[in-house]
């Protein structure tokens, strides 16, 4: 007999660790977890005894989950032939962050960081007036986005619907332009000295599956861009991560060096286990195979890309240090031809390199086959792969 969620809720509060990365199946129970989490640390007015007056969940925990994506809808309007636009439904969530904090401009950024940079979000014009100490003000009302790619100059595409996976991101953006605001303003240690109080309170940020509609590149940047968040955070924040995707999993579990790892699974019965799991992710779930398989297939199809690089460098390092060499790099000396080439090319195409806006050409077919090459060198080389392939 396992555990209900408010109870797994609970171990990981009474945890107490700054980081907290669960991997779990689809349809476990990850998005329910994080609600159950939400009422624990934050219950609505009612749920305890002589509860001080109701306060908005955000004072004391950030989630992002499915809920957080259903607040966006498009109204594509086909009847009247309109442009399709992206509502928001009235919430406090989105409010807060762009009316209230007018981080409007940073999403934008943010999003155009892994999408199209061309691809342009616009927040509606829209103003509503507003009463304030008998005096009226004028304030920008959000709630709605359009699209358009920006040609250059004053040519535009027109309003567009874009894609589930590019959806998903510009939902992410806001959420991580937060999260970025949040960190920053908690890093001041002096509280005084902030400039704002309105987190002063907050103690956790639950991010449930942020990747579930983003292709392979994006998640790798977004899982960095994350890691890289997370370690700067100097204050006593805490944080949830769980993900359904191994490729998430793995670059979390070896960017950020301090967390508790754990495998959440569903019993028969229905009732849930939070199994902590030591060393990484190829002990815990297998990746490495998940990473030669995901490299043989898109090797088969003729479909290399950028994000095939950082994959090829992850299987070189996982099979140094199983093999105990000091440098992944040494794995190339026994593949045929310049080793300072290949490893130029792994280095350039390595999407863990920058996450900056600069632009990486697609690899050519000659780039492409280097993938097959070292991949090819690592399972005909090393023990490690023979003995895989046997025991497989």
């Amino acid at each position: 007999m396992g555990k209900k969620l408010d109870e797994i809720a609970e171990e990981l509060k009474n945890a107490n660790k700054k980081v907290q990365l669960i991997y779990a199946f689809n349809g476990t129970g990850k998005t329910r977890l994080s609600r159950e989490f939400k009422h624990l640390i934050a219950p609505k007015n009612g749920d305890a005894e002589d509860e001080a007056p109701e306060e908005p969940t955000r004072t004391k925990i950030l989630y992002y989950n499915a809920f957080t994506e259903d607040l966006f809808f498009w109204d594509n309007d086909l009847a009247q032939d309109a442009e399709p636009r992206l509502k928001i439904q009235p919430n406090s969530f989105t409010e807060w962050i762009l009316k209230d904090q007018g981080q409007d401009q940073n999403v934008i950024t943010a999003f155009q960081r892994y999408a199209n940079q061309k691809l342009t979000p616009r927040f509606n014009a829209e103003y509503e007036i507003v009463g304030a100490d008998g005096q009226e003000v004028t304030v920008k009302a959000f709630s709605e986005i359009t699209f358009s790619i920006e040609t250059g100059g004053s040519d535009t595409s027109g309003n567009l619907k874009i894609s589930k996976g590019e959806e998903s991101n510009f939902i992410w953006s806001i959420f991580y332009t937060l999260l970025d605001q949040v960190i920053t303003i908690l890093n001041v240690a002096e509280v005084g000295e902030r400039e704002t109080d309105q987190f002063n309170q907050l103690e956790y940020v639950f991010i449930d599956d942020p990747v579930s509609s983003l292709d392979e590149n994006h998640l790798i940047e977004l899982a960095v861009s994350l890691a890289d968040l997370v370690k700067s955070s100097q204050s006593g924040l805490k944080f949830l991560i769980t993900t359904h995707s191994p490729l998430f999993y793995n670059v979390l579990f070896n960017e950020v060096k301090s967390k508790t790892c754990y495998l959440l699974e569903r019993l028969e019965d229905g009732s849930f286990a939070l199994i902590e799991k030591q060393g990484d992710s190829n002990k815990s779930f297998s990746y490495h195979l998940y990473l030669k398989q995901t490299l043989e297939k898109a090797i088969a199809e003729n479909r290399i890309e950028k994000y095939h690089f950082t994959l090829l460098r992850n299987l070189y390092e996982k099979t140094a240090n199983f093999l105990g060499y000091a440098q992944w790099t040494d794995l190339l000396d026994t593949a045929p031809g310049d080793k300072d080439g290949y490893l130029k090319r792994i280095m350039t195409f390595n999407s863990h390199r920058t996450l900056s806006n600069e632009e990486v050409a697609e690899p050519t077919e000659p780039e492409k086959q280097i993938v097959k090459l070292l991949l090819d060198n690592l399972i005909a080389n090393y023990g490690f792969w023979k003995q895989e392939i046997t025991n497989g």
